[in-house]
Order: structure tokens, then C-alpha cells, then sequence
């Protein structure tokens, strides 16, 4: 009788301990995982910063509610789209206030004056760089009113602007976060 005590506890000691070995090798790759998931929620807290110091800056230039409005950029084959809108269709504040921002930048960027992203995004902005080096004439921009804002057309028979232009919109996408959006590719 006295044995079989013996095995029986043995028995219990070795279940235990391969259980906690089980434990320990479920855990450590979990504890990896957690560091990527630290690493990966460092980084949407670096985004979310800058996102939000963009939004700061960009209520130098921009005289709309960043909130109020959504940006969509829709990339073409030869350059993009930028529209700017009131969340709000009945919303005739803000699209009248995108309408005349749009128009300034209209005028600012055919006279090759890009220092308006370049307050809000920094110097650095991918794409920015590119289109400021840029010829006048070299880049089309059009301007047209919308249902709640407005947007402008940009056009360019240079393929390295139309990358820059890309470049550009992804930036802007990326920095304005849930106040932007893509649009869907027209190939015109």
C-alpha cells in the first residue's frame, strides 16, 4: 500500500511538472508577441502624436474644422485629385471655407509656393521636395466646386511628378489620419 502512495504522488510530481514545462513553452512566445505588440502600439502613439500635431499646424493654413471636413485624395495616372468636403451636406460654413482654402492653394502652388504643406507637414514630406524643384507649367491644377467643397485636379505629363504627386497624397492620407481618405483610382 505504502508504494503505491509512493507512485501515485510520483505520478502527481511528474504531471506537475511537465504541466509547468507546457506553461512555460506557451509563454514565451506570447512574450514575444507582447513586445511586437508594444512595439507596434509605440508606434500608433507615434502616429497619433504627429497626427494630432499636424492638426495643430495645419490650423494656421487650413481655415476650416479639420474634424468638420474629410479630405479624400484619389490618385490618376496623371496626377490626383484632392477634395475636401463637409462631413455635413448641410454643413455650408465649412464648404465655403474649404472652397476659398482650395482656391488659395490653387494659386499658391501654380506660382510654385508649396510652404503650406511645408508648415503642416514639414520640410521633410515625401513627395514635397519633388514638386517644389518643379517647373512652372509643369503641374496643371484645376480647381471645381463640389456638392460641400471643392477639389482640385492635378495634371502632369511628367512621370516622376506623377510618383511625387502619389507620394504626396500618401503622406497626407497617412498624416490627417481618420480626417482623410483614398479615393477610388479614375484612369483619366
Amino acid at each position: 500500500m505504502k508504494n503505491y502512495w509512493i507512485f501515485l504522488l510520483l505520478g502527481i510530481f511528474v504531471s506537475t511538472t511537465q504541466a509547468q514545462q507546457e506553461m512555460q513553452k506557451q509563454n514565451t512566445p506570447s512574450m514575444n508577441h507582447g513586445q511586437m505588440d508594444h512595439a507596434a502600439h509605440m508606434a500608433e502613439m507615434a502616429k497619433a502624436q504627429r497626427q494630432e500635431q499636424v492638426a495643430e499646424r495645419g490650423k494656421d493654413v487650413m481655415p476650416f474644422d479639420l474634424s468638420a471636413t474629410v479630405h479624400i485624395f484619389t490618385k490618376t495616372n496623371t496626377g490626383g485629385i484632392q477634395r475636401v468636403v463637409a462631413r455635413k451636406a448641410s454643413d455650408s460654413k465649412q464648404a465655403q471655407l474649404t472652397r476659398d482654402h482650395l482656391k488659395d492653394i490653387q494659386s499658391q502652388f501654380l506660382k510654385g509656393d508649396f510652404s503650406g504643406p511645408s508648415h503642416i507637414h514639414g520640410a521633410q514630406m515625401p513627395g514635397l521636395s519633388e514638386l517644389q524643384a518643379s517647373k512652372l507649367g509643369q503641374i496643371a491644377i484645376e480647381y471645381k466646386d463640389v456638392k460641400g467643397g471643392a477639389e482640385l485636379s492635378y495634371r502632369t505629363s511628367d512621370p516622376k511628378l506623377v510618383v511625387a504627386l502619389h507620394k504626396w497624397f500618401d503622406a497626407q492620407i497617412s498624416d490627417h489620419g481618420k480626417d482623410a481618405m483614398e479615393g477610388h483610382h479614375h484612369s483619366h
